[in-house]
């Protein structure tokens, strides 16, 4: 069960609204930056929110991966995003492709400010 389970945290996102509003072209670009970055999609779910007083609802975007999973929430209200990507290592290493995939949303949301985290799962 060895992996790599990489998140951002995305601030200030000066990408067009419709990245953080809408959640048909956010889940197909997610699908089309899994097999960008070699990854394997197998199944994807997207969810919008209602809006509140506060602005416009967000969206979740996931998709299933052979080696795992990507998943976005946005926050369209506070201009934020997370991001989590998580591979399975077991039988090849996807460290590279989980980067890769990573990288290009960071750059689709253009974020002002962006925490980055990287845990390494599983025993050796």
């Amino acid at each position: 069960m060895q992996g790599l389970h990489l998140t951002a945290d995305l601030s200030h996102c000066q990408c067009a609204s419709a990245w953080l509003t809408d959640a048909v072209p956010l889940l197909s670009r997610c699908v089309q930056e899994v097999d960008a970055a070699g990854l394997q999609a197998v199944n994807q779910l997207a969810h919008t929110f209602p809006a509140t007083e506060h602005g416009p609802g967000g969206v979740t975007a996931t998709v299933l991966l052979a080696e795992s999973h990507l998943c976005v929430h946005t926050w369209p209200e506070q201009a934020g995003v997370t991001v989590d990507v998580y591979v399975c290592n077991f039988g090849a290493d996807h460290s590279a492709k989980a980067h890769a995939l990573m990288d290009a949303l960071i750059a689709l949301f253009a974020p002002r400010q962006v925490l980055r985290q990287a845990l390494q799962r599983g025993g050796a």
